[in-house]
Protein backbone atom coordinates (compact mmCIF):
# COMPACT_ATOMS: atom_id res chain seq x y z
CA UNK A 1 0.00 0.00 0.00
CA UNK A 2 1.07 3.15 -0.85
CA UNK A 3 2.62 5.67 1.93
CA UNK A 4 -0.13 8.62 1.66
CA UNK A 5 -1.26 11.30 3.74
CA UNK A 6 -4.71 9.01 4.18
CA UNK A 7 -3.07 6.15 5.21
CA UNK A 8 -3.94 7.19 9.26
CA UNK A 9 -7.24 6.31 9.12
CA UNK A 10 -6.13 3.01 9.32
CA UNK A 11 -5.42 3.54 12.94
CA UNK A 12 -9.07 3.35 13.51
CA UNK A 13 -9.06 -0.15 12.96
CA UNK A 14 -9.43 -2.50 15.75
CA UNK A 15 -7.86 -5.79 16.61
CA UNK A 16 -10.45 -8.06 16.85
CA UNK A 17 -8.06 -11.37 16.98
CA UNK A 18 -9.56 -14.21 18.40
CA UNK A 19 -7.71 -15.85 21.42
CA UNK A 20 -4.98 -18.56 20.91
CA UNK A 21 -5.21 -22.19 21.62
CA UNK A 22 -9.25 -22.00 21.13
CA UNK A 23 -11.46 -24.11 19.13
CA UNK A 24 -13.91 -21.43 17.37
CA UNK A 25 -17.42 -21.79 16.32
CA UNK A 26 -18.86 -20.37 13.66
CA UNK A 27 -22.56 -20.35 13.94
CA UNK A 28 -24.81 -19.05 10.61
CA UNK A 29 -28.62 -19.10 10.84
CA UNK A 30 -31.18 -17.98 8.37
CA UNK A 31 -32.15 -14.40 8.41
CA UNK A 32 -36.50 -13.82 8.17
CA UNK A 33 -36.34 -17.49 7.18
CA UNK A 34 -39.80 -18.30 8.24
CA UNK A 35 -41.47 -15.59 5.55
CA UNK A 36 -38.37 -16.86 2.92
CA UNK A 37 -39.96 -20.63 3.26
CA UNK A 38 -43.39 -19.58 3.01
CA UNK A 39 -42.61 -17.04 -0.31
CA UNK A 40 -41.40 -20.34 -1.75
CA UNK A 41 -43.82 -23.13 -0.56
CA UNK A 42 -41.44 -25.20 1.80
CA UNK A 43 -42.96 -27.70 2.75
CA UNK A 44 -44.09 -28.61 6.28
CA UNK A 45 -42.88 -29.39 8.92
CA UNK A 46 -39.67 -30.71 7.13
CA UNK A 47 -38.55 -29.91 3.29
CA UNK A 48 -35.88 -32.33 1.73
CA UNK A 49 -34.70 -30.07 -0.90
CA UNK A 50 -34.45 -27.56 1.42
CA UNK A 51 -32.65 -29.67 3.49
CA UNK A 52 -30.03 -30.53 1.08
CA UNK A 53 -29.59 -27.10 0.11
CA UNK A 54 -28.49 -26.38 3.23
CA UNK A 55 -25.65 -28.56 3.65
CA UNK A 56 -24.49 -28.93 0.05
CA UNK A 57 -23.76 -25.09 0.99
CA UNK A 58 -21.79 -26.34 4.54
CA UNK A 59 -20.14 -29.52 2.94
CA UNK A 60 -18.74 -26.83 -0.26
CA UNK A 61 -17.61 -24.16 3.07
CA UNK A 62 -15.83 -27.00 4.75
CA UNK A 63 -14.04 -28.44 0.48
CA UNK A 64 -12.99 -24.23 0.77
CA UNK A 65 -11.64 -24.26 4.16
CA UNK A 66 -9.70 -27.09 5.65
CA UNK A 67 -9.14 -26.43 9.25
CA UNK A 68 -13.00 -26.81 9.77
CA UNK A 69 -13.24 -30.10 11.13
CA UNK A 70 -16.83 -31.06 11.83
CA UNK A 71 -20.14 -29.19 10.87
CA UNK A 72 -23.78 -29.75 12.20
CA UNK A 73 -26.91 -28.32 11.08
CA UNK A 74 -30.15 -28.27 11.59
CA UNK A 75 -33.58 -26.45 9.73
CA UNK A 76 -31.30 -22.83 8.62
CA UNK A 77 -28.42 -23.31 10.94
CA UNK A 78 -25.23 -24.44 10.61
CA UNK A 79 -22.06 -24.38 13.06
CA UNK A 80 -18.74 -24.75 11.61
CA UNK A 81 -15.67 -25.92 14.03
CA UNK A 82 -12.23 -24.55 13.15
CA UNK A 83 -9.33 -26.39 14.99
CA UNK A 84 -7.81 -24.89 17.63
CA UNK A 85 -4.27 -24.50 15.69
CA UNK A 86 -6.10 -22.41 12.66
CA UNK A 87 -4.44 -19.41 12.18
CA UNK A 88 -7.04 -18.49 9.09
CA UNK A 89 -7.16 -14.83 8.25
CA UNK A 90 -4.99 -14.66 11.60
CA UNK A 91 -7.55 -15.50 13.46
CA UNK A 92 -9.21 -12.13 13.15
CA UNK A 93 -13.64 -12.60 14.06
CA UNK A 94 -14.38 -10.15 11.38
CA UNK A 95 -12.69 -11.59 8.53
CA UNK A 96 -13.89 -15.23 9.24
CA UNK A 97 -17.23 -13.63 9.81
CA UNK A 98 -17.77 -11.93 6.88
CA UNK A 99 -16.13 -14.68 4.66
CA UNK A 100 -18.08 -17.65 5.73
CA UNK A 101 -21.67 -15.61 5.77
CA UNK A 102 -21.26 -14.44 2.27
CA UNK A 103 -19.29 -17.25 0.51
CA UNK A 104 -22.54 -19.88 2.16
CA UNK A 105 -24.94 -17.36 1.02
CA UNK A 106 -23.45 -17.66 -2.52
CA UNK A 107 -23.50 -21.20 -2.39
CA UNK A 108 -26.80 -21.22 -1.16
CA UNK A 109 -28.00 -19.26 -4.34
CA UNK A 110 -26.00 -20.74 -6.48
CA UNK A 111 -27.20 -24.57 -5.83
CA UNK A 112 -30.66 -23.54 -5.70
CA UNK A 113 -31.92 -24.70 -9.31
CA UNK A 114 -29.76 -27.92 -8.16
CA UNK A 115 -32.80 -28.73 -5.35
CA UNK A 116 -35.31 -26.33 -6.66
CA UNK A 117 -35.06 -26.69 -10.53
CA UNK A 118 -39.14 -25.78 -10.72
CA UNK A 119 -39.27 -23.13 -8.17
CA UNK A 120 -37.82 -19.32 -9.11
CA UNK A 121 -35.75 -18.12 -6.42
CA UNK A 122 -38.08 -15.07 -5.95
CA UNK A 123 -36.36 -13.39 -2.71
CA UNK A 124 -33.10 -13.41 -1.98
CA UNK A 125 -31.75 -15.42 1.41
CA UNK A 126 -29.75 -13.90 3.81
CA UNK A 127 -27.60 -15.20 6.78
CA UNK A 128 -26.35 -13.81 10.05
CA UNK A 129 -23.42 -15.13 12.10
CA UNK A 130 -21.27 -15.18 14.82
CA UNK A 131 -18.43 -16.46 16.93
CA UNK A 132 -17.49 -18.23 19.71
CA UNK A 133 -13.77 -19.43 21.30
CA UNK A 134 -13.97 -22.79 23.00
CA UNK A 135 -11.12 -23.57 25.21
CA UNK A 136 -12.00 -27.51 25.95
CA UNK A 137 -12.99 -30.70 23.83
CA UNK A 138 -15.49 -30.86 26.75
CA UNK A 139 -17.07 -27.21 25.61
CA UNK A 140 -17.11 -28.37 21.61
CA UNK A 141 -18.91 -31.68 22.50
CA UNK A 142 -21.30 -29.40 24.90
CA UNK A 143 -22.02 -26.92 22.65
CA UNK A 144 -22.70 -29.29 19.51
CA UNK A 145 -24.81 -31.51 21.78
CA UNK A 146 -27.31 -28.45 22.72
CA UNK A 147 -27.60 -28.15 18.97
CA UNK A 148 -28.71 -31.62 18.43
CA UNK A 149 -30.95 -31.08 21.56
CA UNK A 150 -32.35 -28.30 20.07
CA UNK A 151 -33.09 -30.14 16.48
CA UNK A 152 -34.67 -32.90 18.19
CA UNK A 153 -36.67 -30.77 20.24
CA UNK A 154 -37.95 -28.67 17.32
CA UNK A 155 -38.21 -31.26 15.48
CA UNK A 156 -40.84 -32.78 17.71
CA UNK A 157 -43.16 -29.60 18.72
CA UNK A 158 -42.64 -29.16 14.40
CA UNK A 159 -44.40 -32.78 13.70
CA UNK A 160 -46.87 -32.44 16.24
CA UNK A 161 -47.60 -28.63 15.19
CA UNK A 162 -48.12 -29.52 11.35
CA UNK A 163 -50.06 -32.94 11.62
CA UNK A 164 -52.55 -30.62 13.64
CA UNK A 165 -52.41 -28.45 11.07
CA UNK A 166 -53.23 -30.29 8.58
CA UNK A 167 -55.80 -31.93 10.26
CA UNK A 168 -58.01 -28.72 9.84
CA UNK A 169 -57.10 -26.75 12.43
CA UNK A 170 -56.01 -23.16 12.63
CA UNK A 171 -52.29 -23.00 13.21
CA UNK A 172 -53.20 -20.87 16.38
CA UNK A 173 -55.46 -23.77 17.94
CA UNK A 174 -52.60 -25.96 16.96
CA UNK A 175 -50.37 -23.21 19.11
CA UNK A 176 -52.57 -23.50 21.95
CA UNK A 177 -52.99 -27.48 21.71
CA UNK A 178 -49.98 -27.94 22.07
CA UNK A 179 -48.77 -25.07 25.22
CA UNK A 180 -47.34 -26.75 28.20
CA UNK A 181 -47.05 -30.25 26.36
CA UNK A 182 -43.90 -32.37 27.21
CA UNK A 183 -42.28 -34.75 25.36
CA UNK A 184 -44.34 -37.62 26.06
CA UNK A 185 -47.53 -35.71 25.82
CA UNK A 186 -46.44 -35.10 22.19
CA UNK A 187 -45.23 -38.66 21.76
CA UNK A 188 -48.52 -39.57 22.33
CA UNK A 189 -50.44 -37.67 20.69
CA UNK A 190 -48.78 -38.18 17.10
CA UNK A 191 -49.24 -41.80 18.45
CA UNK A 192 -52.85 -42.07 18.89
CA UNK A 193 -54.19 -39.26 16.87
CA UNK A 194 -51.89 -39.85 13.83
CA UNK A 195 -50.60 -43.45 14.00
CA UNK A 196 -46.87 -41.62 14.16
CA UNK A 197 -44.08 -43.05 16.10
CA UNK A 198 -41.75 -40.51 16.01
CA UNK A 199 -39.24 -42.14 16.88
CA UNK A 200 -39.31 -44.01 12.95
CA UNK A 201 -39.38 -40.91 11.39
CA UNK A 202 -36.23 -40.16 8.93
CA UNK A 203 -32.85 -39.86 10.98
CA UNK A 204 -32.08 -36.34 9.25
CA UNK A 205 -35.46 -34.86 10.37
CA UNK A 206 -34.53 -36.11 14.40
CA UNK A 207 -30.75 -35.53 14.27
CA UNK A 208 -29.76 -33.21 11.75
CA UNK A 209 -26.71 -33.41 10.05
CA UNK A 210 -23.06 -34.10 10.70
CA UNK A 211 -20.04 -33.27 8.38
CA UNK A 212 -16.96 -34.44 9.66
CA UNK A 213 -13.43 -35.84 8.16
CA UNK A 214 -12.15 -38.78 7.98
CA UNK A 215 -9.04 -40.44 7.22
CA UNK A 216 -9.34 -42.46 3.61
CA UNK A 217 -6.19 -44.44 3.01
CA UNK A 218 -5.16 -44.44 -0.55
CA UNK A 219 -3.28 -47.46 -2.25
CA UNK A 220 -1.35 -46.73 -5.38
CA UNK A 221 0.59 -48.75 -7.59
CA UNK A 222 3.87 -47.86 -9.53
CA UNK A 223 3.66 -49.31 -12.79
CA UNK A 224 7.11 -49.45 -13.33
CA UNK A 225 8.61 -51.25 -10.30
CA UNK A 226 5.35 -52.62 -9.05
CA UNK A 227 5.39 -51.57 -5.44
CA UNK A 228 2.49 -50.24 -3.67
CA UNK A 229 2.36 -47.18 -1.30
CA UNK A 230 -0.50 -45.99 0.53
CA UNK A 231 -1.09 -42.23 1.14
CA UNK A 232 -3.80 -40.75 3.61
CA UNK A 233 -6.11 -38.03 2.81
CA UNK A 234 -9.43 -36.94 4.42
CA UNK A 235 -13.05 -37.39 2.77
CA UNK A 236 -16.01 -34.81 4.49
CA UNK A 237 -18.51 -37.86 5.58
CA UNK A 238 -22.33 -36.61 5.82
CA UNK A 239 -24.34 -38.22 7.74
CA UNK A 240 -27.49 -38.38 10.29
CA UNK A 241 -26.24 -39.63 13.86
CA UNK A 242 -25.91 -39.49 17.38
CA UNK A 243 -23.59 -36.92 18.39
CA UNK A 244 -24.21 -36.48 22.01
CA UNK A 245 -23.55 -40.12 23.10
CA UNK A 246 -19.71 -41.01 23.68
CA UNK A 247 -19.85 -43.95 20.57
CA UNK A 248 -19.21 -40.73 17.59
CA UNK A 249 -16.59 -39.26 19.31
CA UNK A 250 -14.66 -42.49 20.46
CA UNK A 251 -14.49 -43.63 16.42
CA UNK A 252 -13.59 -40.32 15.33
CA UNK A 253 -11.53 -38.60 17.64
CA UNK A 254 -11.46 -35.61 15.32
CA UNK A 255 -10.76 -33.02 18.40
CA UNK A 256 -7.70 -34.39 19.67
CA UNK A 257 -5.69 -34.17 16.48
CA UNK A 258 -2.82 -31.62 16.95
CA UNK A 259 -3.08 -30.88 13.48
CA UNK A 260 -5.59 -31.36 10.24
CA UNK A 261 -4.50 -33.82 7.95
CA UNK A 262 -4.56 -32.31 4.16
Amino acid sequence: MANTQFQYVKKFEQDDSLLLNTWLVVRIDGRSFHKFSQIHSFEKPNDKRAIGLMNQAAKQIMEEFGDVIIAYGQSDEYSFVLHKSTTLYSRRASKILSTFVSLFTGYYIYNWKNFFPDQELKEIPSFDSRIICYPSKKNIRDYLSWRQADCHINSLYNTCFWCLVKSGISEKEATEQLRGTFSNDKNELLFSKFGINYNDLPQINRKGTVLYRKIEEIETIRNDTNQKSISKKKKIIMDHIDIISEKFWKENPILTEKRRIK
